[in-house]
C-alpha cells in the first residue's frame, strides 16, 4: 500500500487535530498510517500565485505542501465560481447564483494549475484523495497529464437534484469531468442518488447497481459516506478545565434558567433569520418560556465580501434588537448574538450547559455541530437536539427532534417539545445517537472510503 495524497482547498493542521474538527481527524489518521502529502492553497495571494515556490511543513511522515494564488485566481476561482456559483447552486439557491463564463474559466484554470503543480509529487503507488466543490475538475486534469493512480473525491456539501444542477451552465461538462474519479463520496444517500441520476439522465452514464456507474470505459463508485467526528475526544473536551471554566461562567449568568445554543457561520444556507423568527414565535405561542429560555447564537462571519452575507448580518442584528426590545426584562435577555469564533474546548462547555441544541439549516451537507452537541452532553442529564430535516445529519440522527426550518410554527413546537421532554426519553434518545457517533466516527469514515477506492483496478 503506497502513500496517501490529500488535496483540499485549505490544508491542515497536522497537529492538535481536535481543534480542526472531523475532517482533520479523519485525514490525519489516514495520512499518518501510510505517510503522504496534504496539498492545497496556502490562503495567501501573491503576484507569482500558482507559479510561485511551495510552502512546506513536515510532521513525521506527512508533508503539508501549499501554493499561493494570484488576486485574479482568487477572484475568479474562489470568490467567483466556487462561492458565487457552485455554493448557491449546491444549496438550492439559484436565485443567488451568479453565472459568469469568466468564473468558470478561472475555476477550470486553477484546477489545472494546481494539478500541474501536484503532478511531479505523485509516486506510482500513491492513492489521491481530493476534497470538496473547489476541485470538481481536478481528476480530469490529472488524467490528461497521464496520472493513472486511484483517484477518490469527497463532497462535503450537498449535491442537488438533477433539475437544480441542470440550471448550472455546462453542468454536463462538469459532471463528465467528475467521472474521471474512481470514487465519488457524498454525505447522504440522497446526494449520491442525485449525482447518479444526473449522470444517467444527462450524460448517458450506465447505472451498474451497487453504487457503481460507468461512463465510456470508466467505472466510478458513487456512494454515501457520512462524515463523523471523534466523539470520544469531543466528550473529553467537555470535561476539560477550559470547558469547565466557561460552563461555570454561563451557569452563573443563567441563574437556573435554560439556554438554547446555535453555532453556525453567517451563511444563507444556515437558516439563521428563520431560526430567530422561530424563537420569536416560541415566545409568542408558549409565553411560559419568557424569562426562562434564552438563545445564544454564535455566528462567526464568512465570505464577508459577498453582498448576500452582508445583508444577512444586517438582518440578524435588526432581528436581535427587535426580539430583545419586545421581550427582554431587567434580568433576562432573550437573544445573545455573538459574531466571533471560540475554540472547540470552549464550545464543548457551552454545548454541555445548553438544554437545547438548535441546528436548523435550510440545506447542509452534514452539519458536525449536531454531532458535537450530542457528544458534549452529560449522560445522566442530556440536552435535546432540535435538527433540520434538510441537514445531512438528520439521516443518521433520527432520535433528534426533526423539524422543517421553513416553518416557524414547527420549529417553535419542536423547541417546546424539547423543553418539556421527560428525562428518561432524553436519555434514551441521547444514548442511541451517542453510540452511533462513536461507531461511525471520523476514522471509520476515512477507512471506509480508502477501503473502497483501493478496490479500484489500475487504469
Amino acid at each position: 500500500m503506497g502513500r496517501l495524497v490529500v488535496v483540499s482547498n485549505r490544508v491542515g493542521p497536522l497537529k492538535d487535530t481536535g481543534r480542526a474538527g472531523g475532517l482533520a481527524v479523519g485525514l490525519v489518521d489516514a495520512l499518518t498510517k501510510t505517510g503522504g502529502i496534504w496539498f492545497g492553497w496556502s490562503g495567501d495571494v501573491s503576484d507569482e500565485g500558482t507559479f510561485g515556490p511551495f510552502k512546506k511543513q513536515k510532521s513525521r511522515s506527512v508533508q503539508m505542501i501549499q501554493v499561493d494564488m494570484t488576486q485574479a485566481d482568487y477572484d475568479l476561482f474562489y470568490a467567483g465560481y466556487a462561492n458565487r456559483t457552485l455554493w448557491p447552486v449546491m444549496h438550492y439557491r439559484l436565485d443567488l447564483a451568479v453565472f459568469d463564463r469568466r468564473y468558470e474559466q478561472g475555476y477550470r484554470y486553477v484546477n489545472e494549475r494546481l494539478a500541474s503543480r501536484l503532478r511531479p509529487l505523485i509516486e506510482p503507488d500513491d492513492t489521491i484523495w481530493v476534497h470538496d466543490y473547489h476541485f470538481l475538475t481536478m481528476a480530469a486534469s490529472l488524467r490528461n497529464m497521464g496520472i493513472k493512480n486511484p483517484l477518490a473525491f469527497f463532497m462535503h456539501i450537498p449535491f442537488p437534484a438533477p433539475e437544480i444542477l441542470a440550471a448550472l451552465p455546462n453542468a454536463a461538462s462538469i459532471v463528465r469531468a467528475m467521472m474521471a474519479y474512481d470514487l465519488l463520496g457524498f454525505q447522504t444517500e440522497r446526494d449520491a442518488d442525485n449525482f447518479r441520476r444526473f449522470a444517467v439522465e444527462e450524460i448517458g452514464a450506465a447505472d451498474l447497481g451497487d453504487g457503481k456507474i460507468r461512463y465510456g470505459n470508466h467505472e466510478t463508485i458513487v456512494r454515501a459516506y457520512p462524515i463523523g467526528i471523534d466523539a470520544d475526544a469531543f466528550a473529553r473536551f467537555a470535561i476539560s478545565p477550559e470547558a469547565r471554566r466557561h460552563m461555570a461562567r454561563l451557569e452563573k449568568l443563567l441563574g437556573g434558567r435554560q439556554q438554547m445554543i446555535g453555532v453556525d457561520r453567517i451563511d444563507y444556507s444556515k437558516g439563521l433569520p428563520e431560526r430567530f423568527r422561530a424563537y420569536e414565535r416560541l415566545l409568542e405561542d408558549y409565553p411560559e418560556n419568557r424569562g426562562q429560555l434564552s438563545m445564544m447564537q454564535i455566528a462567526p462571519p464568512s465570505r464577508a465580501e459577498l453582498d448576500a452575507y452582508i445583508d444577512i448580518r444586517r438582518e440578524l442584528d435588526e432581528m436581535t434588537g427587535h426580539v430583545n426590545g419586545r421581550f427582554a426584562d431587567i434580568d433576562w435577555t432573550p437573544i445573545r448574538f455573538l459574531t466571533k469564533s471560540f475554540p472547540r474546548k470552549v464550545l464543548s462547555g457551552i454545548y454541555r450547559v445548553s438544554r437545547i441544541g438548535l441546528v436548523t439549516p435550510l440545506r447542509d451537507g452534514m452539519n458536525l455541530v449536531a454531532k458535537e452537541y450530542i457528544a458534549a452532553q452529560r449522560a445522566e442529564d442530556p440536552g435535546v437536539l432540535v435538527l433540520s430535516r434538510f441537514a445531512g445529519a438528520a439521516s443518521e440522527m433520527k432520535e433528534a427532534v426533526i423539524v422543517n426550518p421553513h416553518s416557524a410554527e414547527e420549529v417553535a413546537a419542536g423547541i417546546q417539545s424539547a423543553i418539556t421532554m421527560p428525562l428518561d426519553e432524553r436519555r434514551d434518545r441521547w444514548q442511541a445517537m451517542f453510540d452511533r457517533l462513536c461507531q461511525n466516527d471520523a476514522i471509520a469514515w476515512s477507512n471506509a472510503i480508502m477501503a473502497d477506492v483501493r478496490t479500484v483496478k489500475p487504469n
